[in-house]
C-alpha cells in the first residue's frame, strides 16, 4: 500500500523542495495529492548539467527551435537540425553574434535539444526539455531543465539494463526519483541540481530511454520513499557481495534505514571476482613505501569490508581508507582481500618481497541500500517493486506526490 506524509513532515519537505503552495485547496487521502501554483510542471523541472565548465558548448535540436536570451527575449528561430557553438566571451558568452549572459534553445514540436562539447571525443546526445548555456568558474556550463518524470524515462535505462524484469525497473525508477529529489533539496547550487555521470546518477539523454523504462516510471509515477516525513537518501549500487551494509559501518553517519540486509544478488556477474597485480604494479600504484611486503587489516566492517589497511613495504609503510585502496588498484568494492603469490623479489634494503598479490572480492560499489543485481534477483523470484524497495531501504514508506 502506498502510505501518506504526515502533514507536518510533508509541508517541511515542500519548503525545502522549493515547492509554492498556492492558494488553492489540498487534501491527503490514500494517496497525497498537492495542488501547485501553475505552471505546475515548472515546479517539477530538474536541472541537470550535462557539461561542466568546458571551452565550448554545441547546442541544436532535432525540432525547429526558438533561441533566447538570458531574460527569456525571444533571439531568432533555429531551424531543424542546425545547430550554434556558444563560447566564453567577456561578457558572459558569445553566440553566432550575440553577446549574452546566457542563452536558452527550446525545442519546438515536442522536439529533442542537442547538446555536445565539440572540444572532446566523445559525441553529443539529445535530451528532454530544453537547455540553458551558462559561464561558469572555468569555461560553460550547459544545463538541461527537464520534467522529473521524463528525466527518469533516460535514468532508469542509464542504470539498470532495459531488459531486466519490470518490477526490477520500477524499484529503480523509485530509488532514483527520491535520490533526485534528495539531492535538489540538499546539494544543489544556484546552477544546476545534479550532475549527469554516476557521481550524481547516470543520465545518457533520450537514446537510453526504452519502452520498458518509460513503463516503469509511468507504473510508479511520483512515488518516493520517506521515512518520518522526509525524503530518505536513496542511495544505490549494483551488487553488494551478499550483503549490503549499514551507513555508518562504510560512512560516517547512522541512518535508520539504510540498514545493512541479506541481498539477492548471486546471479551478478560482478558477485565474485579477483584481480592479480605484479610486485612493480603495486609499487607504482601505492607509492612511498617501497617494494610491498604486505597488507595488515587495521578496520573492517562488520561484512568484512574494508575500512582502513596497513600497507608495509622495504622503506616504510603507510595507513590508507578502503576507498583509497580502491582506487589505487581501481577494483570494483572495498569488500576484498590481498593474498601474497609464490616466489619473491630481493629489494635494495635486503627484504624479500613477493613476486605478484591476488585480489579477491565481491560485489561492485559502496554497497548501501539497493543492491540493483539484488533487485534483478527479487524480481525474478515473484517480488514486487514495493517489496524490493523495502527490502534494501529499512523502514522506509512508499508515498506519491502528485502536481496537478
Amino acid at each position: 500500500m502506498i502510505q501518506t506524509l504526515k502533514y507536518t513532515g510533508f509541508l517541511q519537505a515542500l519548503v525545502k523542495l522549493g515547492f509554492k503552495l498556492g492558494k488553492r485547496s489540498w487534501w491527503l487521502t490514500a494517496v497525497l495529492w498537492l495542488v501547485a501554483i501553475a505552471p505546475a510542471r515548472a515546479e517539477l523541472d530538474l536541472r541537470v548539467s550535462i557539461e561542466r565548465d568546458v571551452p565550448a558548448v554545441q547546442i541544436g535540436s532535432n525540432t525547429a527551435s526558438v533561441l533566447k536570451d538570458g531574460s527569456g527575449r525571444v533571439l531568432g528561430q533555429l531551424p531543424q537540425g542546425t545547430s550554434l557553438i556558444a563560447t566564453p566571451d567577456t561578457a558572459g558568452l558569445k553566440i553566432n553574434d550575440w553577446q549574452l549572459s546566457a542563452v536558452w534553445l527550446e525545442p519546438q514540436n515536442g522536439g529533442f535539444v542537442y547538446v555536445d562539447n565539440p572540444n572532446d571525443n566523445t559525441r553529443g546526445r539529445y535530451y528532454r526539455g530544453r537547455v540553458l548555456v551558462v559561464p561558469t568558474s572555468s569555461g560553460l556550463t550547459a544545463v538541461n531543465y527537464v520534467d522529473l518524470e521524463e528525466y527518469l524515462y533516460s535514468v532508469v535505462g542509464s542504470e539498470m539494463p532495459a531488459s531486466w524484469h519490470l518490477e526490477a525497473l520500477k524499484a529503480q525508477a523509485v530509488a532514483a526519483r527520491t535520490y533526485a529529489l534528495y539531492q535538489r533539496q540538499t546539494s544543489g547550487n544556484t546552477v544546476f541540481d545534479l550532475g549527469n555521470t554516476t557521481r550524481w546518477q547516470a543520465y545518457g539523454g533520450a537514446e537510453k530511454e526504452a519502452s520498458s523504462t518509460i513503463a516503469a516510471v509511468r507504473a510508479t509515477r511520483g512515488q518516493v520513499l520517506t521515512y518520518n516525513g522526509q525524503l530518505i537518501n536513496a542511495v544505490y549500487h549494483s551488487s553488494s557481495g551478499g550483503h549490503t551494509e549499514n551507513s555508518e559501518d562504510v560512512w560516517v553517519s547512522p541512518l535508520p534505514y539504510l540498514r545493512g540486509v541479506p541481498d539477492y544478488d548471486q546471479a551478478a556477474p560482478v558477485f565474485q571476482w579477483t584481480e592479480t597485480f605484479t610486485a612493480e604494479q603495486m609499487r607504482q600504484r601505492i607509492t612511498g613505501v617501497g617494494n610491498i611486503l604486505r597488507f595488515e587489516l587495521v578496520q573492517a566492517s562488520p561484512n568484512q569490508r574494508l575500512r582502513r589497511v596497513r600497507v608495509v613495504g622495504d622503506s616504510g609503510s603507510r595507513e590508507l581508507t578502503g576507498d583509497q585502496m580502491r582506487q589505487a588498484l581501481n577494483l570494483r568494492s572495498t569488500l576484498f582481500t590481498i593474498q601474497p603469490q609464490a616466489g619473491q623479489v630481493a629489494s635494495a634494503q635486503g627484504a624479500a618481497a613477493p613476486l605478484s598479490f591476488q585480489v579477491t572480492g565481491r560485489g561492485f560499489g559502496h554497497g548501501i541500500g539497493m543492491s540493483q543485481y539484488g533487485a534483478f534477483g527479487m524480481a525474478s523470484q515473484g517480488s514486487s517493486y514495493r517489496d524490493i524497495v523495502t527490502h534494501y531501504y529499512r523502514g522506509a514508506i512508499l508515498s506519491r506526490i502528485r502536481v496537478q
